[in-house]
């Protein structure tokens, strides 16, 4: 294998790592997004499968299983899960199948998890439902998959008229960038930076990324890059002020504010 070669896998496999360490500092907060977004969605429209299955004997049922998962008993939580997804009433068993799925990813079990969520993709009529499990099969497959394996769950949901295409965008900004497409990575990163729906904490982490990539040799245009010199500013900043006080010797060192 000659020298560039060499070179070349090292800094893919450097820039494979770099994604993997954003993504999952920033995966939280976009899928967090995504839930909210359908939670509001159920509020406004009233869905009636909510609604009725509050007061739902499957709520002790699916309760129960969560419980057991916060305790450990991961084995007894899925066999509760599975039972709710067979034979629950409303919409417990769609949610004990979203459950199930986040519970695999937390295993270990990321392709069962993706298979899963693929699964209640194929299967929800509600389309708000249906575009959360794909979102969440991207979420994990932008660390663990292809460029490609994103692509298909999240595509149809980056386009202009789509609700989720901010975090459909930013999903494929990422596995853009970890697939060494950068050009298109600045391309998603900009439509969400000016999406004029995106609130300033997905902005601050479209600039981040573009600081990422900036930092890293790429070439970004102009106006993009104004914003991620300013997101590395605001890094810089406050790296500073987490950082102890330089005291005489005679005193203590004045300990970090506490984050």
């Amino acid at each position: 294998m000659s020298n560039e070669n060499i070179f070349k896998e090292i800094d893919e496999e450097l820039r494979t790592d770099r994604m993997r360490a954003l993504w999952r500092r920033f995966a939280p907060f976009v899928i967090g997004g995504a839930i909210a977004i359908v939670a509001l969605v159920a509020v406004n429209e009233g869905w009636s499968w909510y609604t009725k299955s509050q007061s739902s004997a499957a709520s002790e049922q699916l309760y129960s299983a969560l419980d057991a998962a916060e305790g450990g008993d991961l084995a007894g939580a899925q066999a509760q899960l599975e039972t709710i997804a067979a034979s629950g009433s409303g919409g417990y068993p769609a949610l004990a199948e979203f459950r199930r799925a986040a519970l695999l990813a937390e295993q270990g079990d990321t392709a069962g998890a993706v298979a899963a969520y693929d699964a209640l993709a194929s299967s929800q009529s509600n389309p708000r439902l249906r575009e959360l499990a794909m979102l969440l099969a991207a979420n994990i497959l932008v660390d663990s998959g292809t460029l490609a394996d994103v692509e298909a769950r999240v595509g149809t949901l980056a386009t202009d008229d789509a609700q989720m295409r901010r975090v459909a965008r930013e999903q494929l900004g990422l596995a853009q960038f970890k697939a060494g497409d950068f050009a298109a990575a600045q391309a998603s990163f900009e439509a969400v930076l000016n999406d004029p729906l995106a609130q300033s904490p997905v902005r601050n982490r479209m600039a981040y990324y573009l600081a990422e990539m900036l930092s890293q040799g790429v070439s970004v245009a102009a106006e993009p890059a104004e914003a991620a010199a300013e997101a590395i500013d605001a890094i810089v900043e406050g790296d500073a002020a987490a950082e102890p006080a330089t005291e005489p010797a005679a005193e203590p060192a004045a300990e970090p504010a506490a984050e």
